[in-house]
């Protein structure tokens, strides 16, 4: 049984030490529910959260639209990604938002330098309108898909 979709699907991922998993998981599962909502019961359109070894070491799950969660420092994927995306958002040297949603492959992290500042990125990405930018390239109609 498919439960994801790589055009539609995603994923969002957390560092999988301990503190990153107190600290912004719960982040990560706030944006799911936003994301979740948007979706609209749609079957995929929807998003999933996973840990960073989890997400590095299943190849597969890199075609889905993927948002990283956290600091290069305590997520794996946010540091592949810290010097391939292009920075949106940066304030004071303590928030960051990266992303590139052009390319096939949509990509963004949302990370501060403590976890107060990471929920800020969060936040800013949903309410400065970058997640209705990705959702609305990713959720497009596609021929053969009903909705």
């Amino acid at each position: 049984m498919k439960l994801i979709d790589t055009d539609e699907t995603v994923v969002l991922v957390t560092g999988t030490a301990l503190t990153a998993e107190e600290r912004d998981r719960p982040t990560a599962y706030t944006l799911k529910v936003e994301i979740d909502r948007r979706g609209d019961g749609h079957t995929y359109r929807r998003a999933v959260v996973v840990g960073d070894i989890w997400y590095l070491e299943n190849r597969i799950f890199h075609l889905n639209p993927t948002i990283a969660i956290g600091g290069p420092g305590a997520n794996a994927v946010a540091a592949e990604f810290a010097q391939g995306l292009p920075t949106l958002v940066n304030v004071d040297d303590r928030v960051f938002v990266q992303a590139d949603f052009d390319g096939e492959l949509k990509r963004a992290s949302l990370w501060g330098v403590d976890a107060a500042s990471t929920a800020q990125a969060v936040e800013m990405f949903v309410r400065q309108g970058m997640l209705d930018d990705l959702l609305q390239r990713i959720w497009k109609f596609r021929a053969g898909t009903f909705v």
